[in-house]
């Protein structure tokens, strides 16, 4: 049996659960991303688990154990445990009875099997025991090793549970593929097939699968797939992926940023279509406006702050196949730390209202045309 040694497992909140749980005589794992993570060696930020107990069962325990427990999804069989701050949840096995593509309705079950079958991705359904001891019942391991994103069983099936599995096929390959393989020929085909059944998910959910694709170290493949087998103009009508291909190559050093990449694809705007809060939309609408707008870098930084500057270089550099500028560092510098010399008070009270502020703008106009050079007395000469 193998078994996986992580600090998670061990460190007191968890052991207080999962004691919760084996005192009481029920089966408790830990499963999904926590796992998949460990194994690849990377970053964990959620614990969930996996029980045979039913959702009273685990209040009840909680109960006896001295444990908080919160009901976040009990008609879904999900009670979440907090001990220390930090939360757990838990819920208990499930099959599917009956799935309309968006929402499923479900069983409770005693077999860890029939939980496992009923989950996207092989990588996805792995369990491991409070004492490390992994459980992997749909072959899981061996794709993991491969960096694999594979379907349970049948693809078909899988999607038509949940149309949202297509963006997240391609997402995982995104996040976890190797990039030096393509995408799994069974699974991809399915997508292609059944890309349509995007078209009836709610705009958040869609948002939020491509905000975490976009956010990958590197999502112009899977983009570039979803383009392919038709999957793309169903989230976003007209976005060109080979933008991404280039954007990706030139940002090298530059972390990742999603809203960076989503101007970059161009398209019919997201903002709507994904369903984005206020701050994404007014970050995604500006850089899409600069794309194409004659400022100068410099003046960019100096109107909207370097980082924004920084991402519309990029942005531009890959739209219109150029390189970016030897300077870009020191141009975003100088925008970006450039103080306009002249204030209202210099001007009043010979002007007023809207003269005064038609006068200060054309005044700020020769100033960033100057490269910021023009000082107060000879913009007021």
């Amino acid at each position: 049996m193998t078994r996986l040694l992580a600090p998670w497992i061990t460190q007191p909140a968890s052991r207080a659960v999962t004691d919760a749980f084996e005192k009481s005589g029920h089966q408790i794992f830990f499963v999904g991303g926590c796992v998949r993570n460990t194994l690849m060696e990377r970053a964990v930020s959620d614990i969930d688990l996996a029980t045979d107990a039913t959702p009273e069962e685990m209040i009840a325990l909680g109960q006896q154990a001295g444990l908080r427990t919160v009901p976040t999804g009990i008609d879904h069989g999900t009670i979440t445990f907090v001990v220390d701050k930090i939360p757990f949840e838990v819920t208990t096995f499930r099959t599917d009875v009956s799935t309309d593509g968006r929402r499923a309705t479900v069983a409770f079950s005693k077999s860890l099997a029939e939980d496992a079958r009923r989950r996207d991705f092989t990588m996805n359904a792995l369990y491991v025991t409070p004492n490390g001891e992994i459980h992997d019942p749909v072959g899981g391991l061996e794709d993991l090793a491969r960096r694999h994103v594979r379907f349970i069983e049948h693809p078909r099936r899988r999607i038509t549970e949940d149309y949202l599995r297509i963006l997240r096929f391609f997402r995982f390959h995104a996040w976890y593929g190797d990039p030096h393989e393509g995408l799994d020929p069974e699974g991809l085909a399915a997508c292609a097939e059944l890309a349509q059944g995007l078209d009836a998910l709610s705009r958040e959910r869609i948002g939020s699968e491509m905000r975490k694709l976009l956010a990958a170290d590197d999502p112009a493949p899977s983009v570039a797939s979803m383009d392919i087998s038709g999957v793309l103009s169903h989230v976003l009508p007209g976005a060109d992926p080979r933008v991404l291909t280039r954007l990706v190559h030139l940002e090298a050093s530059t972390p990742p940023s999603w809203q960076r990449r989503a101007a970059a694809l161009g398209g019919e705007d997201p903002c709507d279509r994904w369903r984005l809060s206020r701050a994404d939309a007014r970050m995604l609408t500006t850089l899409r406006a600069l794309t194409g707008s004659p400022d100068g870098i410099a003046a960019t930084a100096y109107r909207h702050g370097a980082q924004i500057a920084r991402d519309t270089a990029l942005v531009r550099a890959a739209t219109f196949e150029q390189p970016l500028p030897e300077d870009l560092h020191a141009m975003i510098k100088m925008g970006a730390k450039a103080v306009f010399p002249v204030v209202a008070a210099d001007l009043m009270p010979d002007l007023q209202g809207a003269e005064l502020g038609s006068r200060l703008k054309d005044l700020e106009t020769r100033w960033i045309a100057s490269g910021f050079a023009l000082s107060k007395e000879e913009l007021l000469r």
